[in-house]
This record gives structure tokens, sequence and C-alpha cells, in this order.
């Protein structure tokens, strides 16, 4: 079986893109916007409307693959690529895209991958997006021409030899930092409640207390609310290199910080993502092990998460041979093709670190269905709910996806035992 067509349409992303740059800088709110002028190139807003575009694969029998192209809601800073317009990818998409692999055989996938890798425009590499949502559609379309899930096309294709069940899904709460926790502990989300701590006046502190503040707070709210004494959901901050900030990029200082935050936490586990940022990608590896190298001096139980600065395989590889994480934030967009997720979890795994198989709120409910079955395939530690900020949306969509692959994939095994 072959691709006959390949059509692109443009459609809705999960929320914003935001300028964090002009945000870090103090960008003050106005309701949902904010005032004032961006600074990340490639912006004409502070926060702008996500914008996806959804590829269509026709297959020679008839059937139809999708995936979609989606960016990241903080794009053009931590060496990620600008933000992305649909009409921007439109064009790759028929200019480059559609005469690479209208007429390819879908045998497998990882050589597909490969081969929309290797695409250039302009003697540049494709968008990290379009990518995204091209391997997606690949992916797909393998799938339905074995008549088999895209989680077991990852199983097989890349013998993970790893069950496939349904893995910890992490919601996040946007600045809704409140009535949200409530939604996801009722719901029994297995990592909360992300926080969205992307300012250091106003959520961090300048000695830190407002964030401890918090912590306590999402604690306390767990306990009252949790169905029984069994449920021990992980508590995960993203601060957006925010606590690095507040005490000026000090490693001991932020191991302090950070231990105190672990008792405050107590008794539910902390990840903490991006505590600091090193400025750069091998700045951000050294100062993210002697951070990490401080809190193991220190007994301080706190997991440390990386994000940016790690967009890449190459990145991640680097991260990974370091040491320089406890969690690798695999962030599905920033890989480009779907195949390098894969291959960016199995590495993370194999180097004996936490895979954390992410993405943004800015996707699309298409872009979470494939990375669940990602997710699942390579036994990541956890996976993003999303798109968007709802809590109640992701935990769906994403959740719902990963019931109904285990299911079938267990018919399907049953029946080859019998």
């Amino acid at each position: 079986m072959h691709i006959t067509d390949v059509l692109s349409v443009p459609v809705r992303a999960g929320f914003f893109t935001d300028d964090q740059a002009a945000i870090r800088a103090g960008a003050v709110s106005d309701g949902f916007r904010y005032r004032g002028s961006p600074l990340t190139p490639g912006f004409t807003s502070i926060r702008e409307p996500g914008e996806a575009v959804s590829v269509l694969l026709l297959l020679s029998d008839g059937q139809v693959a999708h995936g979609d192209c989606a960016g990241v809601q903080y794009p053009g800073v931590g060496g990620r690529d600008p933000v992305l317009r649909a009409a921007d990818a439109m064009d790759v998409l028929d200019r480059v895209v559609a005469p690479a692999f209208v007429g390819a055989e879908l045998a497998d996938f990882p050589s597909l991958a490969a081969r929309l890798e290797q695409l250039t425009d302009a003697g540049e590499p494709l968008h990290t997006a379009v990518r995204y949502g091209v391997s997606q559609a690949l992916l797909d379309a393998v799938g339905r021409v074995r008549g088999v899930t895209m989680a077991e096309v990852v199983r097989d294709d890349y013998a993970t030899g790893l069950p496939i069940e349904p893995v910890p899904m992490f919601v996040q709460c946007g600045d809704d930092r409140y009535s949200t926790v409530d939604r996801m502990v009722l719901k029994g989300a297995d990592v909360l409640p992300h926080g969205l701590v992307n300012n250091m006046s106003s959520k961090v502190g300048p000695d830190g207390g407002l964030l401890l503040e918090y912590v306590a707070w999402v604690r306390d709210r767990v306990l009252a609310l949790r169905p029984d004494p069994s449920y021990r959901p992980v508590l995960h901050f993203d601060v957006y290199g925010t606590i690095g900030a507040a005490f000026g990029g000090h490693v001991d200082r932020v191991a302090d910080y950070l231990g105190r935050l672990a008792g405050t936490a107590a008794p539910f586990p902390l990840r903490v993502e991006q505590p600091l940022d090193g400025g750069s990608r091998d700045a951000h590896i050294a100062a993210s092990l002697a951070l990490r190298e401080a809190l193991r001096r220190r007994g301080a139980p706190v997991e440390i998460v990386v994000d940016e600065w790690c967009n890449t395989l190459e990145d991640v590889e680097l991260f990974v041979a370091a040491g320089a994480a406890d969690v690798v934030h695999v962030k599905t967009p920033d890989l480009g093709g779907i195949g390098n997720t894969v291959e960016a979890l199995l590495l993370v795994a194999r180097g004996g670190l936490g895979a954390y198989c992410g993405g943004t709120c800015n996707e699309t409910d298409r872009s979470a269905q494939v990375s669940a079955h990602v997710a699942m395939a390579c036994g990541a530690v956890q996976v993003l709910a999303k798109p968007g900020m709802g809590v109640d949306e992701g935990l769906m969509i994403v959740g719902n996806e990963m019931a109904r692959v285990a299911a079938l994939v267990a018919a399907r095994d049953r029946r080859r035992t019998r």
C-alpha cells in the first residue's frame, strides 16, 4: 500500500502561544491577554491564538491517515523553533513534503521517519511542528496498513519489548491555579498540578515565600479532598527557571530552597521542572548536574526535571550522558518527527532516568492521541494530559485513548495465545 496524496488544512490549536521573554520581563496581564510589545522574534503580540495544521494522507486502499502540526506554548526560546504559522506550514507541506511522499510505500515507520527528517527547505530542516504532524500521519498510516494500533507499530518497529498499558497522566492548570486542583484531585490525576510558575515576582517571590505557600495549599487540598489515603499523586511544578532567578542562580541556595519545598510537599513526592536556567545547552547541563548533586548531598527528596535546552535527540543524549536530571521532559513538538520522540524516550529509560512523554497545552486532540500511543509503547513514567489548560479535556482525550488502545492490544494478545 502507498500514499496517493497529501492534503493539509488549517485547524485550531488547544491553547495560545506566549512570548516567554516578555512575560519574564514583567509583562502585565490584562484579563487573558498581556499588555505591551513582544520581545521574541516572530510574535506580533505577547499572547496569540495557537495555530495548527492537519496533515491528511490519502492511501491507495481508500483509507485516510492523519496527524497535526502543532507548536509549543513558548516558541522561539531555549533553542526552539519560532512561532508556527499555518500558512507557512501548508506551503512547505505542498512544496516539499507532498512530492517526497506521494507514491511512498508504507512498509515500516522508522524508514519513513528517517526520510522525513532528511527533508530540507532552502537548505534548512523543516520546522519541528511540520515534522511532528507529518510523522504522526505516517505512523497512523503504517498502523492502518497492518491493521494494528500506532502503539503496536512503535513496539514492534523499535523492539521495545514493553507491555502496552496506560501510564500515569500529568495534568496542568494554567493560571487558574486553585479551582483546577480540586478537579485534578476529584478525578484522581496521577501527577499534578504544573502550576504555571512563570513569573518570579508574582508566583515565587524574592525569597520563595509565594511558591512555598502555594505548594502548602496544594498539599493540604489533596489531603482534604482525596477519596482515600491510598491516593498519593506526585506534585510536579514547572517553574521556568524562576527559582534560579529568585536566588541569583546560586546553586546551593536553590538546593536549600528546594529542600524546604520538598518538606512542604510531604507526604507527597515532589518534582520540579526547570528550577533554574543556564542560558545555553551546555551551561544548563552543567547547572542542572550541579544542582542534582547538591540535592543529593543534602538528602533532599526532590526530582529535577529538565525541559528548556533539551529540545533535540542530540540534546537528550547529552543530558542523559551527563546524568543532569532525574526526569527528562521529552517535549514532543520540539523533537520534530515522532520517531525522534520514540528514540528519546527509550534513550532516557536506558540511561536510568525518568522518561516523561510531554508536550504542550498548545497541541491538538490528534497529537495528544498519538502521544498517548507512543508513551504506552515506550513505558514513559508519565504522559502529559493535553491539549489545553482545562484539566478535564486533556484527561479525557489522553486517558480515553490509552484505555482503548490497552483494551485492543490485550484482546489481540489473548487471541494469539489461544
